[in-house]
């Protein structure tokens, strides 16, 4: 009987160690935000605790993370003559320290969005204002080689002021990585690549090249269910999600469904999405007057059905993400310098705040690692 108490323990207390992760956190550095702050997770209790940052940095307001965890990528957003950057950094576990290595130029104006293969050989990034995505070889010791493929995007939509040429928003690999999916909010588009990792400029424009959401909704960012057969797609201007069957790179429309009440008559902000690893509730934040969460409920054939709606508790909620447990979503309020943590009930989908705030300035990327 003691020797299989003492199983249970070991068992209970490895069980406890895999739930911490460490929480990395892109920041907008204009105010007094140093750059990429880290953070020790404990998802079985939802207690978090500082544990590191850069001295500085220029904009990393969206991070990817090397499959090994031995290095972390950022865009640096920002806005120069020729283009912003793409930066690499070590990442020392023992220490949780950031180092920097190098960066490389993104290829046109404000990248907002990247990410990285599972081999961890690629990076692709994508640039908001100039209206395009680049792709860049990772070197074997984690530094990033100049982009191999500058795309260009062309064409316009129906808001004269926000939809007058191209704006990439996100690049998103679909879960098999046969074909890089590209939300761009100026097109109404989501532009769809073969990739092929082996090749010296992997991207290729697949066939169809695209899929379209409703003119003047500006699609941003898009998450896949968990078996990779349902396509959700947040439409920043428009305040839905839209829903399509995907399967070798085609997406095939079956359902839109609003992000706000009915009664909700101002303008949209819808930013983030992401699905529980469960495949059972879906997340939506929206920004502007609402400042909340929407909480839809997926069915087994993939559709939503809306259940509710949470308050940041902040304003601009830009970007939130689910652990990978499932068990809490975290906020990054980018307006009013605070990240939230919300426990996910796993049977109703809703969320209730725990307690826990933490003070960053400017929060908009929250990455998840886990810690050794």
């Amino acid at each position: 009987m003691q020797f299989r108490l003492i199983i249970l323990s070991l068992l209970i207390s490895l069980s406890c160690f895999s739930q911490k992760y460490f929480l990395f956190i892109g920041t907008y550095t204009a105010s007094t935000s140093k750059g990429i702050y880290v953070y020790q997770f404990d998802a079985a209790t939802g207690e978090t605790k500082w544990l590191n940052n850069t001295d500085s940095a220029s904009n990393p307001s969206f991070l990817t993370i090397a499959p090994n965890g031995k290095h972390v990528y950022a865009v640096n957003e920002v806005s120069r003559q020729q283009a912003g950057f793409v930066a690499s950094y070590s990442f020392d576990a023992s220490s949780a320290k950031l180092t920097f290595v190098n960066k490389q130029s993104s290829g046109s104006e404000n990248p907002c969005h990247i990410s990285i293969t599972k081999d961890g050989k690629w990076l692709v990034a994508a640039n908001y204002t100039g209206g395009t995505l680049a792709s860049f070889p990772v070197n074997a010791d984690g530094s990033i080689a100049p982009f191999a493929q500058h795309i260009i995007h062309t064409g316009k939509s129906v808001d004269a002021i926000r939809q007058d040429r191209p704006h990439v928003h996100s690049v998103f690999f679909s879960p098999d990585e046969k074909y890089l999916l590209t939300p761009d909010l100026g097109t109404d588009q989501i532009s769809v690549y073969q990739f092929h990792s082996k090749s010296a400029q992997p991207l290729r424009a697949a066939n169809p090249a695209y899929f379209t959401t409703e003119p003047g909704s500006g699609p941003r960012h898009l998450c896949f269910a968990p078996n990779g057969k349902k396509l959700y797609v947040i439409t920043e201007m428009g305040g839905f999600v839209s829903v399509f069957d995907y399967k070798n790179g085609q997406a095939n429309f079956e359902q839109q469904i609003a992000t706000h009440p009915s009664m909700y008559t101002g303008q949209p902000g819808s930013a983030d999405i992401h699905i529980t690893p469960d495949g059972k509730f879906l997340y939506a934040s929206n920004r502007g007057k609402e400042n909340n969460i929407a909480i839809f409920s997926v069915a087994p054939d993939g559709l939503l059905s809306s259940i509710g709606y949470e308050s940041t508790r902040g304003e601009g909620p830009r970007n939130f993400n689910i652990d990978p447990t499932g068990n809490f979503l975290l906020v990054a309020n980018q307006k009013t310098d605070n990240i939230e943590v919300f426990k996910i009930n796993k049977h109703s989908g809703l969320l209730t705040h725990t307690g826990t705030t933490l003070h960053i300035p400017n929060p908009v990327c929250l990455k998840f690692f886990p810690k050794p």
